[in-house]
Protein backbone atom coordinates (compact mmCIF):
# COMPACT_ATOMS: atom_id res chain seq x y z
CA UNK A 1 0.00 0.00 0.00
CA UNK A 2 2.79 2.40 0.54
CA UNK A 3 4.56 1.60 -2.08
CA UNK A 4 1.39 2.21 -4.27
CA UNK A 5 1.20 5.64 -2.38
CA UNK A 6 4.89 6.50 -3.44
CA UNK A 7 4.29 5.94 -6.76
CA UNK A 8 0.61 8.15 -6.66
CA UNK A 9 1.93 11.17 -5.43
CA UNK A 10 4.99 10.82 -7.83
CA UNK A 11 2.48 10.86 -10.38
CA UNK A 12 0.84 13.73 -8.91
CA UNK A 13 3.91 15.78 -8.33
CA UNK A 14 4.51 15.25 -12.32
CA UNK A 15 1.17 16.51 -13.29
CA UNK A 16 1.54 19.98 -10.84
CA UNK A 17 5.07 20.37 -12.17
CA UNK A 18 4.55 20.32 -15.25
CA UNK A 19 1.35 22.29 -15.26
CA UNK A 20 3.58 24.85 -12.88
CA UNK A 21 6.59 25.13 -15.91
CA UNK A 22 4.07 26.17 -18.20
CA UNK A 23 2.06 28.81 -16.02
CA UNK A 24 4.89 30.35 -14.37
CA UNK A 25 8.07 29.31 -16.18
CA UNK A 26 9.83 32.69 -15.11
CA UNK A 27 8.96 31.66 -11.52
CA UNK A 28 11.17 28.57 -11.41
CA UNK A 29 15.02 28.65 -10.81
CA UNK A 30 15.82 24.65 -11.28
CA UNK A 31 13.71 21.34 -12.77
CA UNK A 32 14.36 18.55 -10.98
CA UNK A 33 11.24 17.21 -9.32
CA UNK A 34 12.83 15.34 -6.14
CA UNK A 35 15.24 17.46 -5.63
CA UNK A 36 15.57 20.87 -3.53
CA UNK A 37 12.80 23.17 -5.83
CA UNK A 38 13.36 27.07 -5.91
CA UNK A 39 10.75 29.46 -6.79
CA UNK A 40 11.55 33.54 -7.19
CA UNK A 41 8.20 34.65 -6.88
CA UNK A 42 7.41 38.86 -7.19
CA UNK A 43 4.81 40.06 -5.58
CA UNK A 44 2.43 42.34 -8.09
CA UNK A 45 0.25 44.93 -6.33
CA UNK A 46 -2.89 45.52 -8.13
CA UNK A 47 -2.50 48.87 -8.37
CA UNK A 48 -0.38 51.32 -6.78
CA UNK A 49 -0.38 51.18 -3.31
CA UNK A 50 0.80 53.93 -0.40
CA UNK A 51 4.81 51.87 0.81
CA UNK A 52 5.22 53.09 4.58
CA UNK A 53 8.51 51.77 5.42
CA UNK A 54 9.06 51.70 9.65
CA UNK A 55 11.36 50.72 11.88
CA UNK A 56 11.49 47.70 13.73
CA UNK A 57 10.42 47.68 17.58
CA UNK A 58 13.54 47.54 18.96
CA UNK A 59 14.13 47.70 22.54
CA UNK A 60 14.49 50.72 24.56
CA UNK A 61 11.26 51.52 25.83
CA UNK A 62 9.10 54.50 24.93
CA UNK A 63 12.54 56.71 25.42
CA UNK A 64 13.42 55.33 21.71
CA UNK A 65 10.17 56.16 20.20
CA UNK A 66 11.23 59.88 19.57
CA UNK A 67 14.20 58.19 17.71
CA UNK A 68 12.35 55.61 15.57
CA UNK A 69 9.64 58.26 14.53
CA UNK A 70 12.75 60.84 13.01
CA UNK A 71 13.54 57.48 10.76
CA UNK A 72 10.49 56.88 9.39
CA UNK A 73 10.56 58.03 5.19
CA UNK A 74 7.94 59.61 3.40
CA UNK A 75 5.27 57.27 1.98
CA UNK A 76 6.16 55.51 -0.97
CA UNK A 77 3.56 54.67 -4.34
CA UNK A 78 4.43 51.40 -5.88
CA UNK A 79 3.02 48.71 -7.89
CA UNK A 80 5.33 46.01 -7.00
CA UNK A 81 7.46 44.78 -4.12
CA UNK A 82 10.76 42.32 -4.35
CA UNK A 83 10.55 39.18 -5.24
CA UNK A 84 10.70 36.23 -2.28
CA UNK A 85 12.49 33.67 -2.77
CA UNK A 86 11.49 29.65 -1.27
CA UNK A 87 13.37 26.95 -1.40
CA UNK A 88 11.27 23.62 -1.28
CA UNK A 89 11.85 19.83 -1.18
CA UNK A 90 8.52 17.98 -1.75
CA UNK A 91 8.74 14.54 -0.09
CA UNK A 92 8.14 10.88 -1.72
CA UNK A 93 4.36 11.30 0.03
CA UNK A 94 3.53 14.90 -1.14
CA UNK A 95 0.52 15.44 -1.74
CA UNK A 96 -1.43 12.44 -0.37
CA UNK A 97 -0.23 12.78 2.93
CA UNK A 98 2.49 15.27 3.72
CA UNK A 99 3.15 19.30 2.65
CA UNK A 100 5.58 20.43 0.88
CA UNK A 101 9.26 21.19 2.89
CA UNK A 102 10.03 24.64 3.71
CA UNK A 103 13.89 25.32 4.01
CA UNK A 104 14.42 29.07 3.52
CA UNK A 105 11.64 31.82 2.74
CA UNK A 106 14.05 35.13 1.66
CA UNK A 107 12.85 38.23 0.69
CA UNK A 108 15.36 40.65 -2.19
CA UNK A 109 16.40 43.42 -0.27
CA UNK A 110 15.72 41.73 2.82
CA UNK A 111 12.13 43.76 3.13
CA UNK A 112 10.45 40.69 4.52
CA UNK A 113 12.91 39.28 6.92
CA UNK A 114 10.97 39.79 9.98
CA UNK A 115 7.83 37.98 9.01
CA UNK A 116 9.56 34.80 7.21
CA UNK A 117 8.48 31.76 10.39
CA UNK A 118 5.12 33.73 10.47
CA UNK A 119 4.79 32.95 6.06
CA UNK A 120 6.13 29.48 6.51
CA UNK A 121 3.95 28.88 9.07
CA UNK A 122 0.87 30.11 7.19
CA UNK A 123 2.11 28.14 3.64
CA UNK A 124 2.14 25.05 5.29
CA UNK A 125 -1.43 25.85 6.80
CA UNK A 126 -2.74 26.31 3.13
CA UNK A 127 -1.93 22.59 1.97
CA UNK A 128 -4.13 20.20 1.90
CA UNK A 129 -4.13 16.26 2.13
CA UNK A 130 -4.80 14.80 -1.82
CA UNK A 131 -4.09 18.38 -3.06
CA UNK A 132 -0.94 20.24 -4.49
CA UNK A 133 -0.22 23.39 -3.02
CA UNK A 134 2.15 24.92 -5.11
CA UNK A 135 -0.45 26.73 -7.12
CA UNK A 136 -2.24 27.91 -4.39
CA UNK A 137 1.45 29.08 -2.66
CA UNK A 138 2.54 31.24 -5.78
CA UNK A 139 -1.02 32.46 -6.37
CA UNK A 140 -1.18 33.98 -2.93
CA UNK A 141 2.41 35.63 -2.57
CA UNK A 142 2.15 36.92 -6.36
CA UNK A 143 -0.96 38.61 -5.82
CA UNK A 144 0.10 40.27 -2.75
CA UNK A 145 -2.91 38.57 -0.73
CA UNK A 146 0.04 37.22 1.91
CA UNK A 147 0.31 40.77 3.03
CA UNK A 148 -3.41 40.97 4.42
CA UNK A 149 -2.86 37.65 6.23
CA UNK A 150 0.63 38.27 7.87
CA UNK A 151 -0.78 42.09 9.39
CA UNK A 152 1.06 43.92 7.02
CA UNK A 153 -1.73 46.09 5.29
CA UNK A 154 -3.45 48.65 7.35
CA UNK A 155 -7.02 50.26 6.20
CA UNK A 156 -6.85 53.73 8.29
CA UNK A 157 -8.97 55.63 5.55
CA UNK A 158 -6.80 54.69 2.73
CA UNK A 159 -4.88 50.85 2.20
CA UNK A 160 -1.38 51.29 3.21
CA UNK A 161 0.98 48.83 3.43
CA UNK A 162 3.42 49.07 6.15
CA UNK A 163 6.85 47.36 6.32
CA UNK A 164 9.07 47.21 9.03
CA UNK A 165 12.95 47.03 8.45
CA UNK A 166 15.54 48.24 10.76
CA UNK A 167 17.38 50.76 7.88
CA UNK A 168 13.93 52.36 6.61
CA UNK A 169 16.26 54.65 5.11
CA UNK A 170 18.38 52.51 3.22
CA UNK A 171 15.49 49.83 2.11
CA UNK A 172 13.02 52.96 0.99
CA UNK A 173 15.05 53.73 -2.32
CA UNK A 174 16.15 49.78 -2.92
CA UNK A 175 12.36 49.54 -3.23
CA UNK A 176 11.53 52.46 -5.49
CA UNK A 177 14.54 50.90 -8.23
CA UNK A 178 13.36 47.28 -7.98
CA UNK A 179 9.33 48.65 -8.77
CA UNK A 180 10.84 50.72 -11.30
CA UNK A 181 12.78 47.96 -13.38
CA UNK A 182 9.64 46.41 -13.03
CA UNK A 183 7.56 47.99 -14.61
CA UNK A 184 10.20 48.37 -16.87
CA UNK A 185 10.71 44.54 -17.65
CA UNK A 186 6.15 44.28 -17.32
CA UNK A 187 6.31 47.23 -20.46
CA UNK A 188 8.96 46.17 -22.53
CA UNK A 189 7.51 42.13 -22.32
CA UNK A 190 3.57 43.61 -23.42
CA UNK A 191 2.45 44.16 -26.54
CA UNK A 192 0.96 47.70 -27.50
CA UNK A 193 -0.67 49.56 -30.17
CA UNK A 194 0.56 52.71 -31.37
CA UNK A 195 -2.08 55.25 -32.17
CA UNK A 196 0.41 56.73 -35.28
CA UNK A 197 1.14 53.21 -37.56
CA UNK A 198 -1.70 51.51 -36.06
CA UNK A 199 0.96 48.46 -35.31
CA UNK A 200 0.78 46.22 -32.19
CA UNK A 201 4.66 45.83 -31.49
CA UNK A 202 6.20 45.04 -28.50
CA UNK A 203 7.17 47.71 -25.53
CA UNK A 204 11.09 46.89 -25.95
CA UNK A 205 10.45 49.01 -29.08
CA UNK A 206 7.67 51.83 -27.63
CA UNK A 207 8.15 54.35 -25.89
CA UNK A 208 5.57 55.23 -22.93
CA UNK A 209 5.00 59.19 -22.60
CA UNK A 210 4.68 61.25 -19.35
CA UNK A 211 0.53 61.39 -20.51
CA UNK A 212 0.32 57.68 -20.59
CA UNK A 213 0.47 57.16 -24.70
CA UNK A 214 2.33 54.79 -26.01
CA UNK A 215 3.69 55.37 -29.39
CA UNK A 216 6.63 53.03 -31.32
CA UNK A 217 9.69 54.89 -31.50
CA UNK A 218 10.11 54.70 -35.56
CA UNK A 219 6.71 56.84 -35.38
CA UNK A 220 7.58 59.29 -33.01
CA UNK A 221 11.87 59.61 -34.23
CA UNK A 222 10.22 60.45 -37.69
CA UNK A 223 7.87 63.16 -36.36
CA UNK A 224 10.06 64.66 -33.62
CA UNK A 225 13.06 64.80 -36.27
CA UNK A 226 10.67 66.49 -38.93
CA UNK A 227 9.43 69.02 -35.97
CA UNK A 228 12.65 69.97 -35.05
CA UNK A 229 14.22 70.00 -38.69
CA UNK A 230 11.63 72.22 -39.32
CA UNK A 231 11.98 74.45 -36.30
CA UNK A 232 8.28 73.55 -34.63
CA UNK A 233 9.41 73.08 -31.29
CA UNK A 234 5.92 73.22 -30.24
CA UNK A 235 5.06 69.81 -31.92
CA UNK A 236 8.16 67.91 -30.40
CA UNK A 237 5.86 66.10 -27.60
CA UNK A 238 2.63 63.47 -27.86
CA UNK A 239 0.81 63.28 -30.72
CA UNK A 240 -2.49 62.08 -29.34
CA UNK A 241 -5.29 64.76 -30.39
CA UNK A 242 -5.99 65.65 -26.35
CA UNK A 243 -2.62 66.12 -25.99
CA UNK A 244 -1.59 68.24 -28.72
CA UNK A 245 -4.93 70.68 -27.36
CA UNK A 246 -3.35 71.41 -24.26
CA UNK A 247 -0.24 72.01 -26.22
CA UNK A 248 1.84 69.54 -24.26
CA UNK A 249 5.58 69.09 -25.09
CA UNK A 250 8.15 66.71 -24.47
CA UNK A 251 10.66 66.83 -21.51
CA UNK A 252 14.67 66.48 -22.30
CA UNK A 253 14.78 62.75 -21.01
CA UNK A 254 12.54 61.95 -23.41
CA UNK A 255 13.69 63.74 -26.34
CA UNK A 256 17.10 62.24 -25.80
CA UNK A 257 15.70 58.48 -25.85
CA UNK A 258 13.99 59.22 -28.92
CA UNK A 259 16.74 61.62 -31.27
CA UNK A 260 20.20 62.08 -32.04
CA UNK A 261 22.75 64.15 -29.74
CA UNK A 262 23.04 66.96 -32.62
CA UNK A 263 19.03 67.44 -32.53
CA UNK A 264 18.87 67.57 -28.78
CA UNK A 265 20.59 70.40 -29.03
CA UNK A 266 18.90 72.36 -31.94
CA UNK A 267 15.23 71.45 -29.78
CA UNK A 268 17.46 72.76 -27.13
CA UNK A 269 18.07 75.75 -29.19
CA UNK A 270 14.43 76.41 -30.57
CA UNK A 271 12.95 76.13 -26.93
CA UNK A 272 15.82 78.92 -26.01
CA UNK A 273 14.89 81.18 -28.82
CA UNK A 274 11.17 80.48 -28.66
CA UNK A 275 11.83 81.60 -25.43
CA UNK A 276 13.67 85.02 -25.71
CA UNK A 277 11.16 85.63 -28.49
CA UNK A 278 8.61 86.08 -26.52
CA UNK A 279 10.28 89.19 -25.30
CA UNK A 280 9.04 91.99 -27.69
CA UNK A 281 13.00 94.07 -26.64
CA UNK A 282 14.86 90.94 -28.00
CA UNK A 283 17.25 91.47 -30.48
CA UNK A 284 20.19 89.41 -31.96
CA UNK A 285 23.34 89.65 -32.15
CA UNK A 286 24.80 91.12 -34.98
CA UNK A 287 28.29 89.18 -34.96
CA UNK A 288 27.69 86.63 -37.50
CA UNK A 289 29.30 84.01 -35.78
CA UNK A 290 26.97 84.71 -32.96
CA UNK A 291 23.40 86.23 -33.47
CA UNK A 292 22.95 85.27 -29.92
CA UNK A 293 19.61 86.35 -28.58
CA UNK A 294 19.98 89.37 -26.61
CA UNK A 295 17.53 90.58 -24.34
CA UNK A 296 17.34 94.39 -22.90
CA UNK A 297 19.11 95.38 -19.74
CA UNK A 298 17.11 95.69 -16.44
CA UNK A 299 16.18 98.83 -15.02
CA UNK A 300 16.65 100.80 -17.84
CA UNK A 301 14.78 104.17 -17.94
CA UNK A 302 11.90 104.15 -20.84
CA UNK A 303 12.67 107.36 -22.20
CA UNK A 304 16.98 107.30 -21.93
CA UNK A 305 18.92 106.62 -25.12
CA UNK A 306 20.78 104.06 -22.90
CA UNK A 307 17.70 101.28 -23.67
CA UNK A 308 19.29 100.52 -27.11
CA UNK A 309 22.25 99.29 -25.03
CA UNK A 310 22.90 95.77 -25.74
CA UNK A 311 25.86 93.40 -24.46
CA UNK A 312 25.64 89.42 -25.89
CA UNK A 313 26.27 87.37 -23.11
CA UNK A 314 28.00 84.90 -25.52
CA UNK A 315 30.86 86.98 -27.32
CA UNK A 316 30.65 89.90 -25.31
CA UNK A 317 29.87 92.45 -27.92
CA UNK A 318 28.35 95.62 -27.26
CA UNK A 319 26.57 97.39 -29.71
CA UNK A 320 23.11 99.73 -30.49
CA UNK A 321 19.51 98.14 -30.91
CA UNK A 322 18.57 100.76 -33.32
CA UNK A 323 21.15 100.61 -35.90
CA UNK A 324 23.12 97.33 -35.13
CA UNK A 325 26.24 98.77 -35.29
CA UNK A 326 28.82 98.95 -32.26
CA UNK A 327 27.76 100.84 -29.27
CA UNK A 328 28.41 104.61 -30.00
CA UNK A 329 27.10 106.13 -26.52
CA UNK A 330 24.49 108.41 -26.18
CA UNK A 331 26.08 111.57 -27.01
CA UNK A 332 27.57 110.56 -30.78
CA UNK A 333 24.23 110.88 -33.13
CA UNK A 334 22.43 107.43 -33.98
CA UNK A 335 24.03 105.83 -37.34
CA UNK A 336 20.43 105.04 -38.52
CA UNK A 337 18.94 108.48 -37.05
CA UNK A 338 21.36 110.75 -38.58
CA UNK A 339 20.83 107.95 -42.16
CA UNK A 340 17.33 108.62 -41.79
CA UNK A 341 17.45 112.13 -41.41
CA UNK A 342 19.91 113.50 -43.89
CA UNK A 343 17.50 111.45 -46.35
CA UNK A 344 14.31 113.45 -45.43
CA UNK A 345 15.89 116.70 -45.98
CA UNK A 346 17.27 115.32 -49.35
CA UNK A 347 14.34 113.97 -50.25
CA UNK A 348 12.39 117.93 -49.42
CA UNK A 349 14.79 119.56 -51.61
CA UNK A 350 13.02 120.81 -55.32
CA UNK A 351 14.92 118.93 -58.03
CA UNK A 352 17.58 120.74 -59.65
CA UNK A 353 17.86 123.40 -56.60
CA UNK A 354 21.34 124.40 -55.60
CA UNK A 355 21.34 122.57 -52.12
CA UNK A 356 20.69 119.11 -54.13
CA UNK A 357 23.43 119.27 -56.44
CA UNK A 358 25.67 120.22 -53.79
CA UNK A 359 24.37 116.99 -51.87
CA UNK A 360 24.93 114.94 -54.71
CA UNK A 361 28.23 116.06 -55.77
CA UNK A 362 29.45 115.59 -51.92
CA UNK A 363 28.25 111.96 -51.65
CA UNK A 364 27.18 110.69 -54.98
CA UNK A 365 23.72 110.78 -57.06
CA UNK A 366 23.57 107.03 -57.20
CA UNK A 367 24.63 106.36 -53.21
CA UNK A 368 21.77 108.91 -52.44
CA UNK A 369 19.52 107.22 -54.98
CA UNK A 370 20.05 104.29 -53.15
CA UNK A 371 19.47 105.69 -49.64
CA UNK A 372 16.28 107.16 -50.81
CA UNK A 373 14.70 104.25 -52.19
CA UNK A 374 15.90 101.85 -49.00
CA UNK A 375 14.12 105.31 -47.32
CA UNK A 376 11.05 104.79 -49.22
CA UNK A 377 10.29 101.33 -49.24
CA UNK A 378 10.83 101.11 -45.56
CA UNK A 379 7.98 103.77 -45.13
CA UNK A 380 5.78 101.97 -47.56
CA UNK A 381 6.00 98.86 -45.50
CA UNK A 382 5.36 100.41 -42.62
CA UNK A 383 2.53 102.40 -43.58
CA UNK A 384 1.36 98.64 -44.89
CA UNK A 385 2.39 96.84 -41.87
CA UNK A 386 -0.02 99.75 -39.88
CA UNK A 387 -2.54 99.23 -42.45
CA UNK A 388 -3.06 95.95 -43.02
CA UNK A 389 -1.90 94.23 -39.52
CA UNK A 390 -2.72 93.99 -36.22
CA UNK A 391 0.33 93.71 -33.70
CA UNK A 392 -0.42 90.56 -31.37
CA UNK A 393 -0.49 91.99 -27.59
CA UNK A 394 1.39 88.98 -26.01
CA UNK A 395 4.71 89.01 -28.20
CA UNK A 396 4.37 92.31 -30.45
CA UNK A 397 4.36 89.84 -33.34
CA UNK A 398 2.68 91.59 -36.75
CA UNK A 399 -0.63 89.31 -37.89
CA UNK A 400 -2.04 89.35 -41.22
CA UNK A 401 -6.02 88.42 -41.37
CA UNK A 402 -7.20 87.14 -45.38
CA UNK A 403 -10.30 85.38 -44.57
CA UNK A 404 -11.97 84.42 -41.27
CA UNK A 405 -13.09 85.73 -37.72
CA UNK A 406 -11.70 88.14 -35.65
CA UNK A 407 -10.79 86.12 -33.01
CA UNK A 408 -6.98 85.41 -33.40
CA UNK A 409 -4.80 82.71 -31.53
CA UNK A 410 -1.06 84.23 -31.98
CA UNK A 411 1.32 80.95 -33.55
CA UNK A 412 4.50 81.86 -31.77
CA UNK A 413 3.35 82.88 -28.20
CA UNK A 414 -0.44 81.45 -27.92
CA UNK A 415 -1.93 84.63 -27.13
CA UNK A 416 -5.92 85.00 -27.62
CA UNK A 417 -6.28 88.32 -29.33
CA UNK A 418 -9.01 90.38 -31.52
CA UNK A 419 -7.87 91.17 -34.71
CA UNK A 420 -9.83 94.75 -34.64
CA UNK A 421 -8.86 96.68 -31.54
CA UNK A 422 -5.85 94.31 -30.28
CA UNK A 423 -6.89 93.63 -26.80
CA UNK A 424 -6.37 90.12 -25.21
CA UNK A 425 -9.10 87.69 -25.07
CA UNK A 426 -9.76 85.17 -22.19
CA UNK A 427 -8.43 81.48 -23.35
CA UNK A 428 -11.47 79.82 -21.68
CA UNK A 429 -14.19 82.11 -23.25
CA UNK A 430 -12.68 84.36 -26.20
CA UNK A 431 -16.04 84.83 -27.75
CA UNK A 432 -17.15 87.06 -24.32
CA UNK A 433 -15.23 89.92 -26.01
CA UNK A 434 -17.91 89.85 -29.15
CA UNK A 435 -21.09 89.01 -27.53
CA UNK A 436 -21.14 91.40 -24.52
CA UNK A 437 -23.02 94.22 -25.54
CA UNK A 438 -21.74 97.72 -25.17
CA UNK A 439 -17.86 96.93 -26.30
CA UNK A 440 -16.49 98.65 -29.41
CA UNK A 441 -16.70 94.63 -31.04
CA UNK A 442 -19.79 93.76 -30.31
CA UNK A 443 -21.65 91.12 -32.80
CA UNK A 444 -18.39 91.67 -34.98
CA UNK A 445 -16.80 88.32 -34.96
CA UNK A 446 -16.98 88.47 -38.93
CA UNK A 447 -16.54 91.05 -40.74
CA UNK A 448 -19.06 91.26 -43.66
CA UNK A 449 -18.21 93.20 -46.96
CA UNK A 450 -21.16 93.88 -49.56
CA UNK A 451 -19.64 91.59 -52.48
CA UNK A 452 -22.75 92.15 -54.47
CA UNK A 453 -22.23 93.43 -58.29
CA UNK A 454 -24.51 94.52 -60.35
CA UNK A 455 -25.64 92.02 -62.87
CA UNK A 456 -23.94 92.01 -66.32
CA UNK A 457 -25.47 90.09 -69.21
CA UNK A 458 -23.33 87.40 -70.76
CA UNK A 459 -22.23 87.44 -74.22
CA UNK A 460 -23.96 85.25 -76.42
CA UNK A 461 -26.60 84.53 -74.15
CA UNK A 462 -30.18 86.02 -74.32
CA UNK A 463 -32.60 86.16 -71.40
CA UNK A 464 -35.98 85.27 -72.01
Amino acid sequence: METEDVQRCSELRNEEWEVIQSIYPDYISNSAVERVIKLEIPVELSQPTRILVVPEDAPGGPSNAANQAQNINEPLSLGSLPPLLLEIILPPLYPLHLPPTILSVHATHSWFDSKTAQLSQRLVGLWQAGEGSLYTWIEWIRSADFLDDIGLIVIDGEKCIRIPHPAPQLLSPLLIASDAETQRLRFSETSYSCEICLTSIKGARCLRLACSHVFCRSCLEDFWKLCIKEGDVAHVGCPDPACVKEAREASEEEVRRVVTEEEVQRWRWLRQKRLFEKDPTMVHCPVPFCQSPVSRPPNVDEDSPWERLRTCSECGYSFCAYCRRAWHGTINECTMSSTETFVMEYVQLPEGSAGRELLERRYGRKNLRRLVAEYEENQANKKYMDESTMACPGCRVKVEKSVGCNHMTCAKCGQHFCYRCGVKLRRLNPYLHFSTPGLPCFSKLFDFENTEQEWQPIEGFDML
